[in-house]
């Protein structure tokens, strides 16, 4: 009998842990059950109890330095998402810029030129009085 029994936790052992194509699924226990609020409440506590105990995990400053920097490598290896962080920083730039020059009434680089703008416009001058001296 003891055998039967051992073939009998087997099968149901493989049905609680929720195999996929299985048709019974896993329903959920104890503090998985609870909603959201209710296992902040219980957690909050467990926390309160281990700063009063004296066995809370508090991070000093060098800790949490390097704990962030270990998430920054980790999401700066996924090109795909850093792209997309770019290109919004780009199109975030630009549409603020499209504002300011809208407000001011004329963009910018209109009233100032750029530097490559201005330096060409230069030269032309000198060879527009080159030509003039000349002619």
């Amino acid at each position: 009998m003891a055998n039967s029994n051992e073939q009998g936790k087997g099968a149901g052992s493989s049905q609680k842990a929720g195999e996929p194509g299985s048709s019974k699924g896993t329903s959920k226990r104890g503090f998985a059950a609870m909603n959201e609020e209710q296992q902040r409440e219980i957690a909050s506590k467990g926390g309160q109890a281990a700063h009063q105990k004296g066995t809370a995990h508090e991070f000093d400053s060098e800790e949490a330095r390097r704990a962030g920097q270990k998430g920054g490598e980790a999401v700066s290896r996924n090109r795909v998402h850093m792209a997309e962080i770019g290109r919004k920083g780009g199109e975030s730039r630009q549409s603020a810029q499209r504002a300011y020059e809208s407000r001011s009434g004329s963009s910018s680089a209109a009233r100032s030129g750029s530097a490559e703008q201005q330096a060409k416009a230069s030269r032309q001058g000198s060879k527009d009085e080159d030509d003039k001296g000349q002619g």
